[in-house]
């Protein structure tokens, strides 16, 4: 390799790494060369669908979605010792939304921008080309249909010497690889790298926090993709915060008052400490729990697990401590006798009677023993008022006759 051969390629790839960060350009240790992932910048509102000539993929063959980014153009390329004064990079370019044919097609064009620099360094050219005019050269429109062939990537890699007919496609190249084996997990990679973009150029714009009316980095900020309200992480936190200590697990939702929006869990761990998050987690496991009517809990207040009811009976047994209760008075079980239940437990359960209809009151009544005479009590008072009135003298209740 001459001097001037080597200076280039040095220069070029230094250039490189100052440019791209490193989760974008990664240079080669053991020769010149390197790989960098090229992500296009997209038109607004981007629609994208998935054909997929399978028969078993149902769900993909209506999938379309709306993107602001789609899995980058990956271009891997060495530098041969004739680089650049003779000799071209050896690259391949692979996607995973594009077809061979479509990157034989930039691969192809790659060739003659070489062929228009011979002599010159080529990779700035070529990535420009590729970022900047990749949609263009391939004539891509909104709403685009991805193609995937059943057999995934094989069914792809066609020999770069296989002619086709007239009509039919050109021979691949065999540098252009789409590198997906099939639709579902084209659809993951499309879902995930989109998400990852979105939160990239989230963190780098600045927002203004509606609590505390500062400008923020997106970095220092969370995003409600519900409603699009944006609120800078110490406020958030804070309020977050005196929800979980108080109790409120449900109400971690958007401060904005006519928003409904809710934070979702990975949200409210990035926010708060370990201990408070904890505790939220175990205050939303309980409240979900309490909403699953076969579910009650241990009574003993060393315990507290929750335990899952028999159908159709009435006793529960504790996994952890054994202990085997009524599920109605949370006393230790007592076969066919009835519930014996506490002056607050009875009115728990007058309330619950009142409100009841016809089947569950007579439910009520066949559990618990003491609530038919409160029952019975209840009528009567009810009749009393309603056909007497007090004794103008001792204001003891009169049977009051109406007479017609």
């Amino acid at each position: 390799m001459s001097t001037e051969d080597k200076e280039a390629q040095e220069d070029e790839l230094l250039a490189l790494v100052s440019i791209y960060p490193e989760e974008e350009f990664k240079r080669k240790d053991a020769v010149p060369g390197g790989e960098i992932q090229l992500f296009l910048d997209l038109p607004s509102d981007f629609v994208i669908s998935i054909k997929s000539d399978s028969a078993t993929n149902s769900f993909i063959d209506n999938f379309e979605n709306t993107v602001s980014f789609l899995p980058p153009i990956v271009l891997n390329f060495e530098l041969p010792p004739g680089y650049p004064s003779t000799t071209a990079p050896n690259f391949t370019l692979s996607c995973k939304w594009l077809s061979p044919k479509q990157l034989t097609r930039l691969c192809q064009h790659l060739d003659d921008l070489w062929e228009e620099n011979r002599g010159s360094v080529v990779l700035f050219p070529w990535i420009q080309f590729l970022k900047e005019e990749t949609l263009d050269y391939l004539n891509i429109r909104s709403p685009y249909e991805i193609e995937v062939p059943s057999n995934g990537l094989q069914s792809w890699t066609q020999s770069p010497e296989k002619t086709f007919g007239a009509g039919e496609w050109p021979s691949l190249d065999k540098r252009a690889i789409q590198d997906v084996q099939s639709a579902s997990v084209l659809v993951r990679c499309i879902l995930d790298s989109n998400e990852a973009q979105e939160q990239k150029a989230f963190d780098v714009r600045q927002f203004l926090c509606n609590i505390c009316f500062m400008e923020k980095l997106g970095s220092d900020c969370t995003h409600f993709k519900d409603c699009e309200h944006v609120y800078c992480n110490i406020c958030l936190k804070d309020y977050f915060e005196i929800q979980i200590t108080q109790g409120q697990v449900h109400a971690l939702i958007c401060p904005d008052p006519e928003c409904k929006s809710i934070a979702t869990p990975a949200q409210v761990k990035n926010l708060v400490g370990e201990q408070i998050f904890s505790r939220y987690d175990r205050l939303l496991l309980q409240s979900s729990l309490d909403l699953m009517v076969d579910v009650v809990y241990c009574p003993r207040p060393s315990c507290r697990t929750p335990v899952m009811q028999e159908p159709g009976g009435t006793m529960a047994i504790c996994s952890v401590c054994k202990y085997a209760f009524c599920i109605y008075c949370r006393k230790g079980f007592h076969g066919l006798a009835p519930c014996r239940v506490n002056a607050e437990k009875l009115v728990e359960l007058t309330k619950e009677y009142l409100a009841a209809d016809d089947k569950g009151k007579k439910e009520l009544l066949k559990r618990f023993g003491q609530l038919k005479k409160v029952v019975e009590e209840m009528k009567s008072n009810e009749w009393v008022k309603g056909n007497s009135k007090p004794c103008p003298s001792c204001k003891v209740p009169i049977e009051v006759k109406y007479h017609r």
